[in-house]
């Protein structure tokens, strides 16, 4: 329940908003109900974020709300300091909810300056869920691969990987791209074990394949919607659709462990 009805008015007023959780590997009310999906966990962190922001919103934006709401508690933010940046790596996965590829950089900036990091070591896609019965294909990916690859030439990035590729299309793809794949995800509810042509390739061309339990949508607008209504008591919240969330890990390279996790989610007001 919003603690303050100046958050509820905010939404009311904005076109956009932007969501950082924050580290939530610290946060004791999500231990004690372990979510049983990436997306019921995001859907728990955007509502208990939201919720805590709401209760301790500045009066003084009231007199001038912005377009773009900021949504993060400060002091669950644990950001990187320049002593310890060589010995965490800072690694993101990014899922795209519609085909606007200029996301991708104000994902990657957002990430920096939550972190304040320079450069994020690596960025895995997704790129947004197709239509039923289409598949994915090189030209599909072109755009988004080539909005990674200019950020890894502006340094913003070092090593960009993909989700979900077969063989077929990771050669497609390392052919083509100037920046290759350093890394691609496997999810291993649709395959238990690696495909044989698959691993041989990843291993002739150095391209390290890792797992992942993600669904194609992180989270559904519908999910996105209950969120903001159970946190915001917003009636509106079905004006608002994800464009993109971004979920982050900094692991201590000489443990292995990770030190921080969150998520960065945009939304934005489409009105009807």
């Amino acid at each position: 329940m919003c603690e303050m009805e100046g958050g509820k008015q905010l939404f009311a007023q904005a076109s956009a908003v932007s969501i950082h959780t924050g580290n939530i590997v610290n946060w004791s009310r999500l231990k004690k109900k372990c979510p049983t999906s990436p997306s019921e966990e995001l859907q728990d962190c955007i509502r208990e974020t939201l919720e805590k922001w709401c209760s301790q919103v500045n009066p003084e934006l009231l007199k001038e709300p912005p377009a773009t709401l900021e949504c993060t508690i400060t002091q669950e933010v644990d950001s990187i300091s320049p002593e310890e940046r060589e010995e965490v790596k800072v690694s993101a996965k990014l899922f795209l909810s519609d085909p606007d590829f200029s996301g991708i950089k104000d994902a990657v900036e957002k990430a920096c300056s939550a972190l304040t990091v320079s450069q994020l070591d690596s960025v895995i896609i997704a790129p947004p869920p197709l239509a039923d019965g289409a598949s994915l294909s090189l030209e599909h990916l072109q755009p988004y691969w080539e909005e990674l690859e200019n950020l890894v030439q502006s340094q913003s990035i070092v090593a960009i990987g993909t989700s979900d590729l077969d063989k077929v299309l990771l050669e497609q793809l390392y052919q083509w791209a100037q920046v290759k794949p350093s890394s691609n995800q496997v999810n291993l509810a649709s395959c238990c074990v690696m495909p044989p042509e698959l691993t041989a390739f990843a291993k002739e061309y150095d391209i390290q394949l890792l797992t992942h339990s993600d669904p194609k949508e992180l989270i559904p607008m519908l999910s996105f919607q209950e969120a903001v209504i159970a946190s915001i008591q917003d009636n509106l919240a079905y004006e608002w659709i994800t464009k993109w969330v971004l979920r982050y890990s900094v692991i201590v390279k000489s443990r292995g462990i990770i030190k921080s996790k969150g998520y960065l989610v945009y939304a934005k007001r489409i009105h009807y």
